[in-house]
């Protein structure tokens, strides 16, 4: 009698390999077809917003709704209204900082600071 139930569990635990064997795989075809289909997403994306060309506008629609997309399914905040995005072609205006003027760095002054 033990050999029939040595064989039994062989056969169950030879049955319960192959369901995790048979799982296993399953999940890792899901995963590998959603990155594919992310990546072609993600590649039309790249075309539609025209990388690498002098656009003004950094963020075009597409890509904006895109990101509307993705924050809502996760539950994140949207924006009303874009925040206000200076284009490529203007250049960000620093503002001079008070004393900024007035600070010596020249090399004399410096090393007969420091005698």
């Amino acid at each position: 009698m033990p050999s029939e139930e040595f064989e039994s569990a062989a056969a169950s635990f030879k049955r319960i390999g192959q369901d995790a064997v048979t799982h296993s795989r399953r999940v890792a075809g899901n995963a590998l077809a959603r990155s594919r289909r992310r990546h072609s997403e993600n590649a039309e994306l790249l075309k539609q917003s025209g990388r690498g060309t002098k656009s003004g506008d950094p963020t075009p629609g597409t890509l904006r709704a895109a990101a509307e997309r993705f924050r809502r399914a996760r539950g994140l905040t949207v924006p009303a209204v874009p925040d206000p995005v200076p284009s490529r072609s203007q250049p960000a205006a620093r503002t001079p900082r008070s004393g900024d003027e007035d600070e010596d760095f020249s090399q004399m002054r410096i090393m007969q600071r420091d005698q």
